[in-house]
C-alpha cells in the first residue's frame, strides 16, 4: 500500500511486459531467419546465442514460443491498473481481445506460401498487430467499470427477496399460487393463509384484481372445505352467483347438507325474508342499543365521530326503548325493523304513555318525557327529530317486505342447519341498504361468535359501506370460535372516512394477514412500513480528473417501497401473512403475482346456474305488507292507550271511594 511498492510493482510489470516482447521477436528472428539473413542482419554473434536458445527447447514447437509471450503479456495485464472509463462497453473489449487471438495464434497459416519475403513480413506484421490488438484490449479491460447502474434504474432486482415457496395446508387453510423474482429469476411461491381466524384485509384501487384473484379464490377454497358462510356482495350478484354453485358442487364436504339464502332488496322474488330485530336473539337491551346505534350510525355517517354527544346519544335512546318496547310486547310479535320506524313515528302524546308502561326503559325516556311533560317541544323535536328523519329513509314496501319476515335465523354456523348466506347491496342505493345490512350484520357476529359451532367465514367486499361497530372485538375474540373474518377495500382512507381515524387504524393494525394490490398515499407508505427492510447492496460512481472508481456498500431499505405498491400491476399483490404455533412461517412477506387460470374460471362460470327464485311476489302482496306494519302500529297504540285510561280512570274511582 505504499508509493515505493506501487513503483517496484510497476517496474516488474514493465520488465515482464519487456520480456514478452523480446521472446516475440526472437520468435521472429528465428522462423523468418532466411528473410533476415537476406537483408544482412545476422552475425556470428547472434547465430551463436540463437543456437544455445535452441538447445532450451524455447523453438521445439511453433507455438511454444507464442504462447510464452502471450502468458507474460497476460501476467503484466493482471497488474495493470487504468483509469475507469464510465462510457466503456465491454463487447468492445472482448472485440479487441478476439481479434487480437485470433491474428496472433493463426498467422502461422501464412507459412503455406513459398515466397520468404511475403511470408516474413506478413508474418511479423499480422502477428505483431494482434499483439498490439490483446495488449490494447487487455488494458482497456482494467478501466471497464462493472457496476452499470443505468441498467436497473428503478431498482428492482435489489428490492427482491426470498419468499414462502413451499405450499402449506391444513383444514383451514387458503392458498394462492404465486409467481415472483429474485434477482433476474422467476420462481414459483405460494401465499399461504393457514390461519384465517387472525383476520385478513384486501384491499386495492378499482380494477387491481382483489375480488377476482382474492376474494372469489378465497370463498372457493373455503366451501370446498366445509366453511359455513356470511357473504357480503356489495355488486349483488358477483360473488352470490359463485357461491351458489360451490356450494351445490361441495355439499359433500358438510356433515349436514348446508342451505343457501339470499337477500335482495331490488328484485324479491330472488329474495328470502328474515327478521334481524328476532326476539330469540334479542336477549337483553344491550342488544337492542347496539341495534338502534347500529342503524343510525350506517344511516347517519358523520355520527360515528360524535359518539357520545347529547342529540346523537338522545336518537340511540330514544329508538332502543321503542326496540325493547317491542320486544316485550306479545312476546316480540311486533319486533321488527318496520314496526320500530312506524312506532318512531307515532304522537308525542300517545307514544310517551304507553313507553312508559314499562319500568326497564324508563331509564331511557326519562329525558324525553321531562321535556314533553315540561311542555319544551323545540328541546323535545332536538332530541327526536334526527331519529325520526333518519329512519323514514328505510320506510318502503320492499324493505318492510324483506325485514318483516321470517325464512330463515341467522346462526349461520348451527351445526344443526348450516348455511351460506349471501347478502347483496346496490352502488345507487348503498347507504340506505348499508344501514339495513349493517343490522343483520350486528346480529349475525352476535350469533355466530359462539363455542360449539361449526366453522365459519364472514367475508365483506367493500366494506367500509356498511357500518358495524364492533368488528374490531371480532377478530379478537372469534379466532377460538373458528370465525374467519375477510374484509376488503379499496383504500385505508375509505375506513378513516367512515369509522374515523382511531377505529380505523385499530382495525387495520389487529389483523394478521394482510392482501394488498395497488393502492397510494398513506396506505401505501403503512404497508411498506409494516414490511419492514432488508439488506440491499448500494453502488456509487465517483469521477474526477485523474481517476474513476466505483464504491459498493450494504444496509437496511425497504423490502417494499411506498412507490412500488402505489404502481402494482393488476394481479400483483403485496402482504403479509400469520401463522401459528402448529405451522410456523419464516417468510411472511411477500410480493408476487398470484397465478389465476382465467380461462378455465371464465368458462367455468360460465356454466354456473343462476340463483333459484325463492316464491312469486305480486306488488299487491307487498304494498298489503307495507299497510299491515303501519296497521299493526296503529292497534298497538290504540289499545295500549285505551287500557291506560281505562287504568286512569279505575284509579280515580278508587281515589274518590277511598276518599
Amino acid at each position: 500500500m505504499t508509493g515505493e511498492n506501487e513503483r517496484d510493482l510497476r517496474k516488474i510489470l514493465d520488465m515482464t511486459r519487456y520480456a514478452s516482447i523480446v521472446i516475440l521477436a526472437l520468435h521472429f528472428y528465428f522462423y523468418c531467419y532466411r528473410f533476415f539473413e537476406q537483408l544482412g542482419w545476422r552475425t556470428g554473434l547472434t547465430d551463436s546465442i540463437l543456437n544455445n536458445l535452441v538447445r532450451t527447447g524455447l523453438f521445439n514447437q511453433f507455438i511454444r514460443s507464442k504462447l510464452i509471450a502471450l502468458g507474460l503479456l497476460a501476467i503484466t495485464l493482471l497488474g495493470a491498473k487504468g483509469k475507469k472509463e464510465e462510457e466503456l462497453q465491454l463487447r468492445k473489449v472482448i472485440g479487441l481481445l478476439a481479434c487480437g487471438l485470433t491474428l496472433f495464434l493463426a498467422s502461422g497459416i501464412l507459412f503455406v506460401f513459398s515466397s520468404i519475403n511475403f511470408v516474413a513480413v506478413s508474418y511479423t506484421f499480422i502477428t505483431s498487430a494482434g499483439y498490439m490488438l490483446i495488449l490494447a484490449g487487455g488494458t482497456r479491460l482494467s478501466r471497464f467499470i462493472q457496476a452499470r447502474l443505468s441498467k436497473d434504474i428503478f431498482n428492482e432486482e435489489n428490492e427482491t427477496f426470498p419468499q414462502e415457496e413451499r405450499l402449506l395446508q391444513n383444514e383451514y387453510s387458503v392458498n394462492f399460487p404465486c409467481r415472483y423474482l429474485l434477482g433476474k429469476t422467476s420462481r414459483e411461491s405460494y401465499i399461504n393463509i393457514i390461519n384465517p381466524f387472525r383476520g385478513t384485509i384486501v384491499c386495492g384501487t378499482p380494477g387491481s384484481g382483489k375480488s377476482w384473484f382474492v376474494i372469489l379464490p378465497l370463498i372457493k377454497q373455503m366451501i370446498e372445505k366445509g366453511y359455513t358462510m356470511f357473504i357480503y356482495d356489495f355488486k349483488y350478484d358477483d360473488l352470490s352467483k359463485a357461491a351458489y354453485n360451490w356450494m351445490q358442487l361441495n355439499i359433500d364436504k358438510y356433515p349436514v347438507k348446508p342451505s343457501f339464502y339470499a337477500i335482495n332488496f331490488d328484485d324479491l322474488t330472488y329474495s328470502h325474508r328474515c327478521n334481524p330485530l328476532s326476539p330469540e336473539t334479542m336477549m337483553n337491551i344491550s342488544d337492542a342499543a347496539e341495534s338502534a346505534t347500529t342503524i343510525l350510525m350506517g344511516l347517519n355517517r358523520e355520527w360515528i365521530r360524535k359518539q357520545g354527544d347529547f342529540f346523537v346519544q338522545s336518537a340511540i335512546n330514544f329508538m332502543t326503548a321503542i326496540i325493547w318496547y317491542l320486544r316485550n310486547y306479545g312476546n316480540g310479535v311486533f319486533c321488527t325493523l318496520p314496526h320500530v320506524i312506524e312506532m318512531m313515528q307515532v304522537k308525542y302524546e300517545d307514544l310517551f304513555p304507553v313507553l312508559k308502561t314499562q319500568p326497564e326503559i324508563r331509564a331511557y325516556i326519562s329525558d324525553f318525557i321531562q321535556s314533553f311533560e315540561d311542555e319544551v317541544s323545540p328541546q323535545l323535536n332536538g332530541q327526536i327529530a334526527s331519529a325520526k328523519v333518519s329512519v323514514a329513509k328505510l320506510s318502503s314496501p320492499p324493505l318492510y317486505w324483506i325485514l318483516s319476515g321470517k325464512d330463515f335465523t341467522l346462526d349461520i354456523n348451527n351445526p344443526d342447519h348450516p348455511k351460506i348466506v349471501c347478502f347483496g347491496n346496490n352502488p345507487e342505493y348503498k347507504h340506505i341498504y348499508g344501514s339495513v345490512l349493517s343490522l343483520y350484520i350486528s346480529r349475525i357476529t352476535k350469533t355466530i361468535n359462539k363455542k360449539g359451532k361449526l366453522k365459519s367465514a364472514f367475508v365483506a367486499d367493500e366494506y367500509p359501506t356498511l357500518f358495524f361497530n364492533s368488528m374490531d372485538s371480532l377478530i379478537a375474540t372469534a379466532r377460538s370460535n373458528k370465525v374467519a373474518t375477510v374484509l376488503g377495500m379499496q383504500d385505508f382512507s375509505q375506513l378513516r372516512q367512515d369509522y374515523g381515524k382511531e377505529r380505523a387504524d385499530v382495525l387495520v393494525n389487529i389483523c394478521g394477514n394482510i392482501i394488498s394490490g395497488q393502492v397510494m398515499g398513506d396506505s401505501s407508505k403503512h404497508l411498506s412500513d409494516r414490511f419492514g427492510k432488508i439488506i440491499q447492496v448500494r453502488e456509487s460512481l465517483s469521477i474526477n480528473r485523474t481517476d474513476t472508481s466505483v464504491s459498493r456498500s450494504f444496509q437496511l431499505d425497504t423490502a417494499v417501497p411506498a412507490s412500488k405498491i402505489a404502481t402494482l400491476s393488476s394481479g400483483e399483490f403485496v402482504g403479509m401473512v400469520s401463522d401459528d404455533p402448529g405451522n410456523k412461517i419464516k417468510r411472511k412477506i411477500f410480493h408476487a403475482e398470484i397465478i389465476q387460470d382465467s380461462d378455465r374460471i371464465n368458462a367455468e362460470m360460465k356454466e354456473f346456474a343462476d340463483i333459484p327464485k325463492v316464491r312469486e311476489v305480486s306488488a299487491q302482496e307487498i304494498s298489503d305488507n307495507y299497510y299491515q306494519v303501519s296497521q299493526d302500529i296503529q292497534s298497538l297504540i290504540e289499545q295500549e292507550v285505551y287500557k291506560i285510561e281505562q287504568q286512569n280512570e279505575e284509579d280515580e274511582n278508587y281515589s274518590d271511594f277511598e276518599q
